[in-house]
């Protein structure tokens, strides 16, 4: 069952050089500044309102940037592939940083918006070049320790993010929040510049770039997910702007095929869906993107209106799973050894299904340590699904793949969460409707609760809500589970290192 022994002797073997430990502190530092500006800026959403205005539309600053990281993920990862990561890590890196300055001098809320977009255009490579490179500079058995690393980047974030941009909104200016990106930016670009080296290839080996695939996919994926972010939140999902949107993504969706396949080197090749092993961890963590919007999204909330605790007590609920993720992660490599890839991210989603599905059957109101017990536990288990996917299908390429087949995982997981956000938004308001006669939804009930006026018909509702989408998130949760059963190879085909 043990799949990490290598089965076929890997054609295109160059690797990142180098002081590998400087490169690693790099990669950290960038890989920080991505997490970071994901849950840094919430807390000063007031500040910056009170500063700027446009309270009407201030949730662009994270739909913006979030849209820009995915549909620039693929991108990426085929110029990584063709230019080499250096170069595209590097250019990331300028680009996430003049965002980041230009965010500090927003003027505007417009503007602002802007150079957030500015900056996910840098994150998206930051994101996608950190991963592969990972894997770039560890041979299989070692790569477990560099992706738990950044596994805990990601955790810490998560934890320090809100209250470092409370304490700079509070005590400094929000403006902060951007400029804290420059210097530590700076030392990761230095690192990077300095001790990354990749050997030199010839011009005339270098493929040509599919720029007309890229703007397609940029656009397709723009339009697709401004209608899936936005639909049912700034205009109903049957009205004229939302049908008008899935219509054009429809028709670039269908321009971006027809581009792609006359590409003689294309940005989203046929292979990422042919390959049994990338095709079935593809919808595999596009499922975990989806399941992830129950407790990041709905559990705040459960936690503050039917537990009422403080916004504080409440993000610690959530935060415990960043806690086991990582922990379970570094761990998982003594497990898929012994019983391979697939069977251990099945066990781990397995349980993930079982613990979602128990989430429902907590007693109303409950108690705090509850929900956070089944949070620790379910970082655990997702540790122990998304890690092994990851390590397994970056060592099922050679280097020259090894870019688009990690950014296609990303993407994928990246849209998922996407697709759940819009699904369970609407799952959730259509429970709160059906209990409450009709009236009002998760926004404005939320508003009442925290005005001190609902009454606990109210609170009960919520519940049912986050209940609801609980159940959903375990549907995708087994969903997974089917999917790696039916469509991945019980051995991950691994290339020799």
């Amino acid at each position: 069952m043990d799949d990490t022994k290598p089965a076929v002797q890997q054609t295109a073997p160059p690797a990142a050089a180098g002081r590998r430990g400087a490169v690693v502190a790099a990669l950290m530092l960038a890989m920080a500044l991505a997490a970071l500006d994901s849950t840094v800026v919430s807390t000063a959403v007031p500040q910056i309102v009170g500063d700027l205005g446009g309270f009407s539309v201030f949730s662009w600053l994270f739909s913006g940037y979030l849209l820009a990281v995915t549909v620039t993920l693929p991108v990426y990862g085929k110029l990584s592939d063709t230019f080499g990561r250096k170069p595209v890590l590097v250019v990331g890196t300028a680009l996430f940083l003049l965002g980041s300055l230009l965010c500090a001098l927003a003027w505007n809320m417009g503007a602002l918006i802007a150079f957030r977009i500015v900056q996910g255009l840098g994150g998206g490579a930051l994101q996608g070049t950190v991963q592969t490179l990972a894997a770039d500079l560890y041979p299989l058995e070692e790569r477990p320790k560099i992706q738990a690393r950044l596994s805990t980047v990601w955790a810490v974030s998560a934890i320090a993010g809100p209250g470092l941009g409370g304490v700079l909104a509070a005590y400094a200016d929000w403006r902060w929040i951007f400029l804290v990106n420059l210097p530590v930016g700076a030392l990761a670009l230095w690192l990077v510049v300095r001790y990354l080296h990749e050997p030199e290839r010839a011009a005339g080996d270098r493929p040509r770039t599919d720029w007309a695939g890229a703007l397609a996919v940029f656009a397709c994926g723009g339009v697709l997910l401004t209608a899936l972010v936005q639909g049912g939140v700034a205009w109903p999902w049957l009205s004229a702007p939302s049908l008008a949107l899935f219509g054009t993504g429809a028709a670039l969706a269908a321009a971006v095929v027809v581009v792609e396949r006359r590409a003689a080197e294309p940005i989203i090749p046929g292979w990422v869906w042919r390959r049994r092993t990338i095709a079935a961890v593809n919808l595999a963590l596009g499922a975990l993107g989806l399941l992830m919007v129950a407790p990041t999204v709905f559990l705040p909330t459960y936690a503050q209106s039917v537990l009422g605790l403080a916004p504080v007590a409440a993000g610690f609920v959530l935060s415990v799973w960043t806690l086991s993720w990582p922990v379970s992660a570094a761990l998982s490599q003594h497990v898929y050894r012994r019983i391979g890839f697939r069977n251990t991210a099945m066990l781990g989603i397995g349980t993930a299904t079982l613990l979602l599905s128990a989430f429902p059957l907590l007693p109303y109101p409950g108690r705090a340590w509850q929900p956070a017990l089944l949070m620790l536990l379910l970082g655990a288990a997702l540790g122990l699904f998304q890690l092994p996917l990851i390590v397994g299908v970056q060592s099922t390429v050679g280097w020259s793949e090894r870019g688009t087949a990690t950014a296609s995982v990303l993407f994928c997981r990246q849209t998922g969460q996407t697709v759940g956000a819009a699904v369970f938004g609407a799952v959730a308001n259509g429970v709160l409707a059906a209990r409450l006669g009709g009236s009002g939804d998760l926004d404005s009930v939320t508003r009442a609760l925290d005005a001190g006026t609902a009454p606990e018909a109210t609170r009960r509702a919520i519940a049912d809500a986050v209940h609801a989408v609980y159940l959903g998130a375990a549907g995708a949760a087994a969903l997974a589970f089917l999917v790696l059963l039916v469509l991945a190879p019980r051995r991950f085909p691994v290339l020799k290192d």
